[in-house]
This record gives structure tokens, sequence and C-alpha cells, in this order.
């Protein structure tokens, strides 16, 4: 019982009722939480969502989140994983079980699954009439390029087409492109439609994109030319940039632009429409480490993917009427992947590092009501920390298995920069942080995953009370 001075303090009565209120509200106005999980090139967002549901399942290993701590979370159930669609969990479970455990094949279309969680509510007046509630949480995978393909609605074909020329120019892309320009530079815009050479220009852009994705490049528009998901073979990605020029009815350029148009409303706008506006909460992974050990273009390049990406959503915080009819994404967490493959003291300098990436774009979100958190994180630990001696210094080092060898190993990883990448950084050859093989992964053992229940606790966890 409380302390008699808890119910005399104004202070107390007042937060205790305004805690109540806050839970009956989210109560009253939604059972249901719409996730949406994307990333970046090689972000390992696969992984993320199979390890998120083996630890929801039981709740085990997740000690941040809040209503485990409590000890209130009581399980999740899956449901119908056979329907069409449904994001394979059974298959990418197997994966990361398997002895040895392999790294699942990455998700190149919209995928959805959904968990039934059960838990035991806070609220005194909930508590009397049903003491066990239930969150209905669907998790929505969609690649990162579509994602970024959402500032097409606003964009005409001819900025499009300036945007990608400038962009093909940029000397990390410049010899991918080379071949797509030089046939560009032999393609007649103003002639008579000619379907075949249509086709075969707009295949060797799609080359270069798909040059570009490979070397782990992430702003490639559009996004579905590299994931096409089921549009693989559709007359609606015959299209690519041209070089300004006078529109006439019937050529090559007024065909492209037709397409253009349609791939912009058939495509990009049913998705938005569809899905993205229906999703209430968002997390956008990144392989951080990746983009440095690549060089400069590539960071920039990551830089750029991301403030493209913060320009994409519809800010604001969903009242009433906002839930009931224009859903809005109100939580939006930014999460550097694969923080094991560093030492933990380095887990520090990578929030920061991508905070300052993100910094003016963020702001803006921030100002509209929306909540952005910056997160490093570990969805499945394949290293441990282990500390060694070099000439009288202390390091921190990881020990684990590298990507496609049969042993583990201990290294130093680096170190990560306080602030954004100075010249003398990228000639230094500082960033050369490695790949590891997976560990499996065990339901119910501690210790699998680094800040992954913090990132639940911020991405669902106000509505587990």
């Amino acid at each position: 019982m409380a302390p008699l001075t808890d119910y005399l303090n104004p202070m107390k009565v007042l937060g205790g009722v305004w805690d109540e209120l806050g839970i009956l509200k989210d109560r009253a106005l939604d059972h249901h939480l719409r996730l949406a999980v994307t990333g970046l090139s090689r972000s390992g967002k696969t992984v993320f969502i199979t390890s998120v549901v083996n630890h929801l399942i039981d709740g085990h290993g997740l000690p941040f989140l809040q209503a485990v701590h409590d000890g209130r979370y009581l399980g999740a159930r899956l449901e119908g994983e056979q329907r069409p669609g449904r994001f394979p969990y059974a298959r990418f479970h197997a994966d990361l079980v398997a002895q040895p455990p392999r790294w699942p094949q990455a998700t190149d279309r919209l995928a959805t699954l959904r968990l039934e969680l059960a838990y035991r509510t806070r609220s005194l007046v909930l508590r009397q009439m049903q003491p066990v509630q239930h969150l209905t949480l669907d998790i929505i995978d969609y690649p990162g390029e579509w994602l970024l393909d959402l500032p097409l609605l606003e964009q005409s074909y001819q900025q499009f087409s300036q945007d990608a020329l400038a962009l093909a120019e940029i000397p990390g892309r410049r010899a991918a492109a080379a071949e797509w320009l030089r046939r560009l530079a032999a393609f007649d815009p103003a002639a008579t439609a000619d379907e075949d050479a249509i086709a075969a220009i707009a295949q060797s852009y799609r080359d270069y994109l798909l040059t570009c994705h490979d070397l782990g490049l992430s702003l490639v528009q559009p996004g579905r030319f590299t994931n096409p998901g089921d549009l693989e073979g559709s007359p609606l990605l015959r299209f690519c940039p041209l070089p300004p020029g006078e529109v006439r009815a019937g050529s090559n350029r007024a065909r492209m632009m037709e397409r253009y148009e349609r791939y912009r409303e058939e495509v990009v706008r049913r998705f938005y429409e569809e899905h993205f506006v229906r999703f209430d909460r968002q997390i956008v992974l990144i392989d951080l480490l990746g983009a440095l050990n690549a060089g400069p273009e590539h960071f920039a390049d990551t830089q750029q993917s991301l403030e493209v990406i913060l320009k994409s959503f519809r800010y604001g915080s969903s009242g009433l009427l906002g839930r009931l009819f224009a859903p809005r994404i109100d939580r939006l967490l930014f999460a550097v992947s694969k923080a094991d493959h560093v030492a933990p003291n380095q887990h520090p300098a990578l929030k920061q590092l991508l905070e300052l990436m993100i910094q003016p774009a963020a702001r803006a979100a921030r100002y509209e009501g929306i909540a952005v958190e910056v997160m490093s994180l570990a969805s499945l630990r394949c290293t441990d920390v282990v500390r060694t001696e070099h000439h009288g210094q202390v390091l921190s080092c990881i020990r684990g298995r590298l990507k496609n060898e049969d042993r583990e190993t201990v290294l130093f990883p680096g170190e990560i920069p306080p602030d954004l990448p100075e010249p003398d950084d990228w000639t230094s050859g500082r960033f050369r942080f490695k790949e590891f093989a997976p560990r499996r992964l065990v339901r119910s053992a501690a210790g699998q995953q680094i800040r992954l229940d913090q990132a639940l606790q911020f991405l669902i966890g106000d509505k587990l009370a």
C-alpha cells in the first residue's frame, strides 16, 4: 500500500491520473500497430525482423522493453504465416538456427507479418475489466529503394532527368554510367517512338543502377529498376532520363515521359496510398560501417539518401481523427546496424555520427511533432568483446568468425570518427571494418542482441502499457 503522504501529495496524485488517462487513451484508440521496416543496402532488415519475432514470442532477452522488465509481458503468437505476401519467418529462422547458421537471403518485395502480443496492463481501470490485453502488431518489410521513390511524386520528368544525369557524373558513379551515357549520346529523343530502341536504352540505364546497387550505393531511382518485385518485365520500367529538349507527340521522349508519369501514378502513388500512409511507426536501418569502408562517395551517397528519406514522411502527431481517418507515422527510428562489428566503446560515436548525418532534416521532423530517435544496434550479436594489451596499452577488441572463414579471430576493429569524416580520414586507411558470419539464434537465450530491446521500447513500448 502507498504511504499516506503519497495520497496527500497533489503532484503525485495528478501524475498518476495523467498516467492512467494516457494508458486509457492509447487503449481506446487502437489495439493495432503497423510497424514498417526498411533499410538501405545490406543493412540487415531480414535479420532484424526475424530476431524481433524470435524474441517477442516469449519475451526472453529483452530486459529494456518495459513490459518485460515489469514482468507484465506474456508472449506473442505468430498468425497466418502461410498466406500469400507473408514474411517467411520460418524459413529465415531456420537459416539462423542451422548448424552452422547462415545469413538469410535479402527480401526484394513488400511482405507482412502479424503477431498477437499478450500483456498485463498497468491501468488500474482496465485491470478490473480485462487484466490481459492484446496488441496486434503488423510488421511490414519493404525495400528501401521504394521509400527513396516517394520524392518522385513531386518531380516532373524533366526534374527527374536533370537530377539523374547530374548524379551520373559524380566520380563514384561515372564508370558505372559510362555505357548508358554512350548509348544515350547516340539515342534520338525526337525521333518517332521506337519500342525496341526505348527498351534497349532503358535496360542500359537499369544495368547502370544495378551496378550502383552492387557497389553498395543507396540512391538509385526509380527504385523498382533494382527491386522490381512483381513488376519484373513490365513496360512501366521502359524509360530513362533524357537531356532537356522539346516534347513532340509520338516521339521517343513523349513515350518515355508518359511511362514516367504512369510509373509515378501506378507504382509510387499506389505504394504511398495503399501502404505508406497506413504505417504507424517506422524504422530505417543503415549499414554505416559499410559506407565508411567504401569511401567518401559512398558515405556522401548514404547521407543524401537519408535526407531524401526524411523528406518522404508525413509529419505530425496522430490525434483521434488522424488515427481513424488519416494515420501518420508518429515515431521514426534510424538505427545503425551491425554495432557488434565494433567495440562497445565505439557505439556512442556511431550514434553521434548518424545524428550528424540527419540533423537538419530530423530537426524539421521534430518541429512538426514526430518523435525521431537514433541508435546503434545488432539484431543478432556475432562477436564477443575481449581486451588485449598492445605496447602497454589496453585495447578493446572483438572476437568472432569472419565471413567465409571457418575459425574465430580476435581483431581491433578500428574507431569511429567523433565528427563527419575529414579528407585525412579517407586517405589514412582507418576504415577497415570486417564482416562477420552469424552465430546461432537460440530462443530464450540472453545476450544475443544489442539494443534491440531499446528499439522495441521506442517503437511499441507505449502500446504495451
